[in-house]
């Protein structure tokens, strides 16, 4: 087979040089915040266990969470997605509600 060329992959491929790119954009998940409220009866060292112990704040972090609760009226407790935003509010409130506390946990968009 004198003068025959060899053909390559290259040859019948010739669509393989159209390179597209397909970009696919994730959602990051929307945030939300856990608000404690002040009242007059749940007590400081309460709500400084429940930020150490639910929302695995440090001590002193917990207590600056607390005082700004107590000077302010509110104080956010931590920013998470919705369903562990949601989990560490019902622990809370049920934590709080077996103690006899009235703490006031809400949450919202960040």
């Amino acid at each position: 087979m004198h003068g025959s060329k060899q053909l390559s992959q290259h040859d019948w491929d010739s669509d393989s040089d159209v390179v597209t790119e397909k970009k696919t954009r994730l959602k990051k998940p929307r945030l939300f915040k856990v608000i404690f409220h002040n009242d007059n009866y749940t007590t400081m060292e309460f709500v400084v266990q429940i930020l150490e112990q639910v929302f695995h704040k440090s001590p002193a972090e917990s207590a600056q969470i607390m005082l700004r609760v107590h000077n302010h009226g509110s104080g956010v407790a931590g920013i998470y997605p919705r369903e562990v935003a949601e989990t560490k509010l019902e622990t809370t409130i049920a934590l709080a509600r077996r103690e006899g506390h009235p703490l006031m946990v809400t949450m919202e968009p960040e």
